[in-house]
């Protein structure tokens, strides 16, 4: 009994070790998996906001339906993980600054600045997600690639690249004293948009050459082109040294829109996909520790019983028979009896003499 006590106390150690490792691992990814589901549901929200913007600026006073969707849609998503990923603070600041906007009033660099702040505001949020979720520390460089590109590259492209256009329309119908200041703008955001496609490229080639889904790169390949087509058409319509060619760059911003929203879907659900597949192998793991275990103790359980009847079989187990008395001791005496004094040894001394001498009288 010991012996099995002694085998079982290392095994329990180890076992618990496992399990609160694995525990640890599985809370982990699907804190990431809920990271994911928060993304998704931000990217329609930053292509509605990108929207409202060209619109507002357009002189349309109206929400969009696209953004009342979004922003229902990332309310519902925030109810149910918001605490989990510590969010509802932050996006309820930001849906209160998006109710806000259909309300602004005054020229057109009033109308953009207050648009944004808000789109500002819903890059941090994103940012927010991805560091709270641990989508940021995963260590798998697949999952790090794709979480880059889908919670900052993208964004900030569709951002920039609503702001290009958005400024360029802006260059266009300013007034010369007004040109310069919007010129430089509009020149920051083209840069900014060719900054952050470099970025996402960059990104999304890592993590095609890193990882082990067999449907990522296929997913990405015609989306990415497009990417990069609406790039170059956006660089052309910008004219470097001249006036922008409006009506090319509204044609590049609905290429880049269209790829980007695309991009979003594809690299979001590969990454919720690589994920799940994660989350399914520690499952295995932590079903086959608790069978490992299982094993263990009925082997020591068998081994504990083959042994108590082997025992019995040879007699020298605990219940085979009472101890024998292998104590040296005279009869009715002590086995610590003491050694007799000199002369009191039997048949030695006077009473020998005295035997002696009764036989001769006989």
């Amino acid at each position: 009994m010991v012996l099995t006590v002694l085998v079982l106390l290392p095994a329990a150690a180890l076992f618990l070790r496992v399990l609160n490792d694995n525990t640890d691992q599985r809370d982990r990814l699907q804190l990431q998996q809920q990271g994911v589901e928060y993304l998704t549901a931000l990217a329609p929200l930053v292509s509605a906001l990108a929207e409202s913007q060209s619109s507002a600026l357009q002189g349309v006073a109206q929400e969009p339906a696209s953004l009342t969707a979004g922003v229902a849609r990332v309310q519902e998503v925030d109810e149910r993980i918001g605490e989990a990923l510590d969010t509802s603070e932050r996006w309820a600041n930001l849906k209160e600054k998006i109710g806000r906007l259909p309300g602004v009033t005054g020229d057109s660099a009033t109308i953009y600045e207050a648009h944004v702040e808000v789109s500002d505001l819903t890059l941090a949020l994103y940012d927010t997600v991805r560091q709270n979720s641990t989508l940021n520390r995963d260590e798998e460089s697949d999952i790090w690639f794709l979480q880059e590109a889908a919670a900052v590259n993208m964004p900030e492209a569709v951002t920039a690249v609503s702001r290009m256009g958005d400024t360029a329309n802006m260059v266009a119908a300013a007034k010369s004293k007004q040109k310069v200041a919007l010129n430089t703008r509009f020149g920051y955001e083209v840069l900014a948009v060719q900054s952050a496609g470099d970025d996402l490229t960059d990104n999304l080639q890592d993590a095609v050459d890193d990882t082990e889904s067999p449907t990522l790169a296929g997913n990405l390949v015609s989306n990415l082109n497009s990417f990069k087509r609406g790039i170059e058409d956006a660089n052309r319509g910008a004219n470097f040294g001249g006036s922008p060619n409006v009506s090319a760059m509204v044609t590049a911003q609905s290429t880049l829109q269209t790829a980007l929203n695309a991009l979003s879907g594809v690299v979001l659900k590969e990454m919720s996909t690589l994920l799940e597949n994660r989350i399914d192998d520690v499952n295995y793991r932590r079903a086959e520790a608790w069978g490992l275990l299982a094993v263990a103790i009925a082997l020591i359980a068998v081994a504990t019983v083959w042994t108590r009847a082997r025992a019995v079989q040879t007699g020298s187990g605990p219940d085979s028979g009472p101890a024998r008395d292998v104590s040296v001791q005279s009869d009715g005496g002590s086995p610590y009896d003491p050694v007799p004094a000199y002369g009191e040894i039997p048949n030695y001394g006077a009473d020998s003499a005295r035997r002696e001498r009764s036989g001769a009288l006989r």
